[in-house]
């Protein structure tokens, strides 16, 4: 018999409601390979309760810079360790809407909420946290246009309806709005068998997106072009599970998705310059927009239509000065990854933790 979407969820909602209790019951790193936190940010975590902190999973580390005043949603935010943190980030001014299906690992974020906003010295705690599903965030009151960033840990990867969960992120951003997410990818398709695992599926294996497909996806939707943030290799130490996968080859990616109408396919040549203006909170030397473009203050940089419109056209647009237009057109813009970058990096530490 087929596997069903809900059979799906509920696999994982029973994996990680019941089976997982905390980072030592994984069976596989692939739910731990993660991108060290920066400084700042691991200050801020070091202040979020350890039951918070023991259940938390996940495979990067998807916040993003200049979050103040910010409107976050965080899709599979479990036990609310990356919704506290963007909680502080975002200040007073902002908020978080954490949603999460798992009913034991919301139920943890809850009970943590009004004490970790006074561990945080808020007045009031500006989490709001959600019970549902992240296919149907209609069905949970998030507006069309509300939102001003989508983060992800490792979570998107256990949707059986990946369709449904873009579309419907981008359908909550706000013009100009930003998806930052990690999670787990494949070099090629899993096999369907595979995917209906339910350990490989809680192990955020069964569910990892083809490379090729999920750029497929989101030109469906109408995004034609996301980046690649840092990326390794995970290395899986469990002999069982190693023996199901085979060949594949599995990467812990994060990635940053705009929501802008003016994107092509393919990056396009208009003689376009960016700089940075090292005025970005806590970058006062470089940016990072992805892992072949590391603007450094001042210093000016070609850059194709789109990386331009990413730089301008979004909350980043107060911290660069791009000189130039697209009334000009000079054919495609050689615009790729650097040679030997993060693909070779293997992560044996771990792929949800």
């Amino acid at each position: 018999m087929a596997t069903t979407a809900m059979d799906t969820l509920e696999n994982v909602m029973r994996y990680y409601g019941t089976i997982i209790k905390n980072t030592k019951d994984l069976k596989s790193n692939a739910c731990c390979c993660g991108d060290s936190l920066p400084e700042a940010h691991r200050k801020i975590v070091e202040e979020i309760d350890p039951e918070i902190r023991d259940k938390f999973y996940g495979c990067g580390s998807p916040i993003p810079p200049v979050l103040e005043g910010c409107t976050m949603l965080d899709l599979g935010c479990g036990t609310g360790r990356d919704a506290y943190l963007a909680s502080k980030l975002v200040g007073d001014a902002g908020r978080v809407i954490g949603v999460d299906m798992t009913e034991e690992q919301l139920a943890v974020a809850q009970r943590h909420q009004k004490s970790q906003a006074a561990r945080f010295g808020q007045a009031q705690s500006n989490v709001d946290l959600r019970l549902g599903y992240i296919e149907n965030l209609s069905a949970l009151g998030i507006a069309d246009n509300s939102i001003d960033v989508v983060i992800s840990n490792c979570v998107l990867n256990l949707s059986p309806e990946k369709d449904r969960v873009f579309s419907e992120i981008f359908r909550v951003l706000k013009p100009g709005g930003e998806l930052y997410f990690s999670d787990v990818f494949a070099g090629r398709r899993v096999p369907e068998k595979l995917t209906a695992d339910p350990v490989l599926l809680g192990e955020c294996l069964g569910g990892a997106m083809y490379t090729e497909d999920f750029r497929r996806l989101l030109r469906a939707i109408g995004c034609l072009d996301f980046r690649v943030v840092a990326e390794n290799r995970v290395t899986i130490s469990n002999p069982e599970i190693q023996a199901k996968v085979g060949n594949i080859d599995f990467y812990s990616r994060t990635i940053r998705a705009f929501k802008l109408a003016c994107l092509e396919d393919i990056c396009e040549d208009f003689g376009q310059v960016a700089y940075y203006l090292g005025t970005a909170p806590d970058y006062p030397f470089q940016f990072k927009l992805d892992d072949h473009h590391t603007f450094f203050t001042g210093k000016p940089m070609l850059v194709c239509g789109n990386t331009a419109a990413m730089v301008s056209k979004t909350r980043y647009g107060k911290y660069f000065s791009v000189v130039g237009d697209t009334s000009m057109h000079h054919g495609p813009f050689d615009c790729k990854p650097a040679s030997g970058n993060a693909a070779n990096n293997e992560c044996s530490a771990g792929g949800c933790c």
